[in-house]
């Protein structure tokens, strides 16, 4: 039996100071599984609400593709932090939560008085997590603390974009920011740890992530290449150095993947090639030969997938090795797999006269099966209802709104 709950994290109250993509993807995968995210945003908005992609139909513009898509399922608060009000609105929400995370510059939340020591102090189970480009002296110095960082600068940084690309001199970034959604992941599994221990032990801590550390943590092969063979790993365009066959293959109407490292597979895919002779062939009968006569299995394979259409790979090797056509967002929104698994979700957006899709959740929960309940939030859209929680009455949020300490309207503009 499924239960109500909206989630596996009901009850954990989170306050969201990040902007742009690492912090928000970070705070909205706590928010997927039920915990009340309130996103602490600027009178001006987090930035990305001004990015595009903007529905054609939208009439308002309020946001675009963008901020719906790492925002869903929070709570919008917009204030001045600057202004001693709006301070003591933030250190009320303290009172009453379990995670603060935050992805701004080593010591911006120092300067608004908001530093994790002066929180804990106010808040001794807090958990507080912050997300860098280069780390926190709290947790290990790095000549490089006070350098910005973009997806693209941990990429580069953390070796990703030094093993992608078509060859050994021409290294690749990877389209998706995961110099970005990487550290993120990495920060909700860190905040999740540190809460379990709370949880234990009544003492909160401080979590902190550097992208270019966490990038380099999923590298795997280009670390232990280099200690164990003192290989530089460079680009190796879509096979894989330690593997073969595994890779990317053409067919007469794009491309598809083939992985089959293991003999059993191997036998499978020579067999439905028509080439049964090879199973026998010394070149090939082991993944390390096969691995020596790269080359030459590559090639064997090309040969066999060139001559077809994606579909009729897919009719011959589906299901028989593993195998999968390498899919654009048009196939994607088509594939019966990614809708009956509510991957792609559609949502309100406001100002649009249709839904819109977004990506749905792939962390599936059969008790407390997280989920996208609501779209992203407008500025300031649940300001009233969040200091009205605090016990501040109508008056004083109204005086506060206009003195310009928050904004509660729904457009996020005074009226």
């Amino acid at each position: 039996m499924v239960s109500p709950s909206t989630g596996a994290l009901e009850g954990l109250r989170v306050i969201d100071f990040t902007q742009m993509l690492a912090g928000p993807f970070c705070t909205q995968m706590l928010a997927d599984h039920g915990a009340d995210v309130i996103k602490v945003e600027p009178l001006a908005g987090d930035g990305t609400r001004r990015f595009g992609p903007f529905h054609p139909e939208d009439s308002v513009r309020l946001f675009g593709g963008y901020f719906q898509s790492v925002n869903r399922n929070k709570r919008s608060l917009a204030l001045d932090l600057k202004m001693s009000a709006a301070r003591d609105i933030v250190l009320r929400l303290i009172d009453g939560a379990d995670v603060v995370v935050e992805n701004f510059r080593s010591g911006v939340m120092e300067r608004l008085g908001l530093s994790y020591e002066e929180l804990q102090a106010r808040n001794p189970r807090l958990v507080y997590a912050a997300i860098r480009g280069f780390g926190d002296p709290r947790t290990g110095e790095s000549p490089k603390v006070d350098w910005p960082a973009y997806d693209v600068v941990s990429q580069a940084m953390g070796g990703i974009m030094g093993v992608t690309g078509p060859d050994a001199t021409s290294p690749l970034k990877v389209g998706p920011g995961v110099g970005d959604v990487i550290p993120a992941m990495m920060s909700a599994f860190g905040i999740l740890a540190a809460v379990y221990r709370t949880q234990r032990t009544g003492h909160g801590q401080f979590v902190d992530v550097a992208m270019v550390d966490a990038v380099l943590a999923v590298c795997e092969r280009l670390v232990y290449q280099h200690s164990y063979l003192g290989v530089v790993a460079h680009p190796e365009g879509n096979a894989h150095p330690l593997l073969c066959p595994f890779g990317m293959f053409p067919a007469t109407d794009g491309h598809v993947t083939v992985a089959c490292p293991i003999e059993s597979f191997w036998a499978d895919l020579c067999r439905i090639m028509g080439r049964p002779d090879l199973v026998t062939d010394a070149r090939f009968a082991t993944n390390a030969a096969r691995v020596a006569n790269s080359a030459e299995t590559l090639r064997l394979v090309t040969e066999f997938t060139s001559r077809h259409s994606k579909q009729e790979l897919v009719a011959r090797l589906g299901g028989q090795i593993p195998f999968g056509p390498v899919y654009d967002a048009a196939d994607i929104f088509a594939d019966e797999h990614f809708r009956l698994r509510d991957m792609i979700v559609e949502v309100e957006q406001p100002g649009c006269p249709v839904p819109v899709a977004i990506a749905g959740v792939p962390v599936r929960l059969s008790a407390t099966p997280g989920g996208v309940r609501r779209r992203a939030p407008l500025l300031g859209e649940h300001g009233a209802a969040v200091l009205a929680g605090l016990g501040i009455d109508a008056g004083t949020i109204e005086r506060w709104r206009a003195a310009k300490v928050i904004v509660t309207t729904q457009t996020g503009a005074e009226e």
